[in-house]
């Protein structure tokens, strides 16, 4: 599914969005994706849930996540376009909402109980990208060919990764470890214990892609996403998703867990200035061949000299009466 955004009053934009779902080497899909970029209008957003419980529930609960995290952003749309109503606290609430409707369905079936789902929102308006996010479901920028991890990880593996850091254990073990899936927050109907929900946005700049995704798209190296993303870039939202499915169906791994994921595409836009930059966070691979972002020319006030000079070369005589080409 593709969608695009054209230039709005005011605001100098242009992106374009596709959504995948793709089960996978797993029995059952419950991933789910949702996304809404219409054409024209200057904000935009998707959700992805992953769900976790097993086939008899781990659908219901990501789909009841992105469907009530969709609607609630549906049903303020208006105010979040006009600015009078917060995005991140929108997307608060809408968590919150989510986590109910969970807790809710889960109280009127015992079969279901124990089911959850992971959770990210983004929210793009203007040159801003907002997001919330709960659990292991990465987001990713990709900038100048460098790919950069936006989102926290709601998981062990970055407890892991630091003892590995802290030398008491070794990057094998590590890497290996069975805990590292482990999710330390995620969308229960229970009280949820960690949300990444930034009050500052994220400045967006020309030919950036931001890529939403749950984890089943991290069966694809940081590097081999990187050097997917380099090869596919100047084509649309649609021509890099089916680049990224095609990578994991060439992976063709065993194990492929569930994958839904929205890429969405910069082009022509104005940046502003933002209290967060992208440059602030690391780098989680860089593809082979790394091609160097152009900020936007600053605006220059036009000379009248020059322009009055300029209108003279266009005049003529008729008849001892001037006149101009223009």
């Amino acid at each position: 599914m593709m969608f695009d955004s054209g230039k709005s009053a005011g605001t100098t934009l242009s992106f374009d969005a596709a959504s995948v779902s793709y089960q996978g080497a797993r029995s059952y899909q419950e991933d789910s994706v949702l996304c809404s970029f219409p054409i024209g209008h200057p904000l935009g957003f998707s959700v992805i849930a992953d769900g976790i419980g097993g086939h008899v529930s781990g659908h219901v609960a990501s789909a009841l996540a992105t469907t009530e995290v969709y609607s609630q952003l549906k049903m303020n749309e208006a105010a979040l376009t006009a600015g009078s109503q917060s995005i991140p606290a929108t997307l608060q609430n809408a968590a919150n909402q989510a986590n109910e409707r969970i807790a809710a369905h889960t109280a009127a079936d015992d079969e279901t109980t124990g089911m959850g789902s992971t959770l990210l929102v983004t929210v793009v308006k203007g040159d801003k990208l907002h997001w919330l996010s709960i659990g292991d479901s990465p987001l990713l920028l990709f900038r100048g060919g460098a790919l950069r991890l936006l989102n926290k990880d709601h998981s062990m593996a970055p407890q892991i990764d630091m003892m590995v850091k802290m030398g008491s254990m070794t990057p094998e073990v590590g890497r290996d470890h069975p805990d590292r899936n482990t999710l330390v927050s995620v969308v229960d109907g229970n009280e949820i214990a960690m949300v990444d929900c930034p009050t500052a946005p994220l400045s967006l700049l020309p030919d950036d892609i931001i890529i939403a995704a749950s984890d089943g798209l991290q069966y694809l190296p940081n590097a081999t996403l990187a050097n997917v993303l380099m090869l596919s870039k100047d084509g649309r939202s649609a021509d890099i998703a089916n680049a990224l499915l095609g990578a994991l169906q060439q992976l063709d791994h065993p194990e492929q867990d569930n994958t839904a994921f929205c890429v969405i595409k910069f082009g022509d836009m104005r940046q502003a200035p933002n209290e967060l930059h992208a440059e602030d966070i690391p780098v989680l691979a860089v593809a082979d061949s790394v091609e160097t972002p152009q900020a936007p020319a600053a605006a220059t006030a036009p000379d009248p000299a020059a322009a009055e000079a300029e209108r003279e070369k266009k005049a003529y005589w008729y008849r001892g009466q001037k006149y101009y080409k223009d």
